[in-house]
């Protein structure tokens, strides 16, 4: 989202997953260890347009040609998770995605069917979901019943993004996935800029 005005980017990046999977370890991590100006608990970005409630952190990340470059990670909550058709609008405002996969090998079905899901709704946001999904991160790796990478490789990365082996809770691997996020994010975006001003 570029505010002229304002001077500002912001970029919405979202972590998606099972229940359980390790969405809001991630973003606790992120708070602590980079220390961003704002952090929200169950707060609306949108009263108006986007009634579900996120868990989210803001961090900025300087300029970039006079304009502040601002990050918000978040997640869904509460009866939003199970509630697909009204995650659509979110999603539409979504610039890219983290899919965090429980490694367990019990989770598994879980995962694939969130991550069907993901898809289907990032399409019916008009989204296509090799261009918005950044990293899979394969959180949960310290469990002892986790499944090798290779096989959630194949069950879950269709389109060949990314993956990182996380321990949530302790911080591994997550600065490295929301790195990734946010390059491939930005590299998104002035391309599509620039494609804006050549056309």
């Amino acid at each position: 989202m570029i505010h002229i005005a304002k001077r500002e980017i912001t970029c919405r990046i979202l972590y998606y997953g099972i229940f359980g999977c390790g969405r809001m370890s991630n973003l606790r991590y992120l708070h602590h260890a980079i220390n961003p100006r704002a952090v929200g608990e169950r707060t609306p970005l949108d009263k108006e347009t986007e009634p579900a409630y996120i868990d989210w952190v803001e961090f900025d990340l300087g300029k970039v040609h006079d304009f502040t470059l601002r990050f918000q990670f978040y997640q869904m909550v509460g009866p939003l998770i199970f509630d697909l058709k009204n995650q659509i609008p979110l999603l539409k405002r979504t610039d890219g995605v983290i899919f965090v996969a429980d490694s367990q090998a019990s989770k598994l079905q879980e995962n694939i069917v969130c991550w069907n899901d993901l898809q289907e709704l990032l399409r019916a946001a008009e989204k296509e979901p090799a261009d918005v999904v950044d990293v899979m991160q394969w959180n949960k790796r310290d469990l002892p019943d986790v499944l090798p990478v290779s096989a959630l490789e194949e069950a879950l990365n269709p389109y060949q993004v990314p993956g990182y082996e996380a321990v949530a809770v302790t911080g591994k691997g997550v600065i490295e996935c929301a790195r990734v996020s946010i390059n491939t994010t930005l590299r998104r975006l002035f391309l599509e800029k620039k494609d804006d001003s050549e056309s």
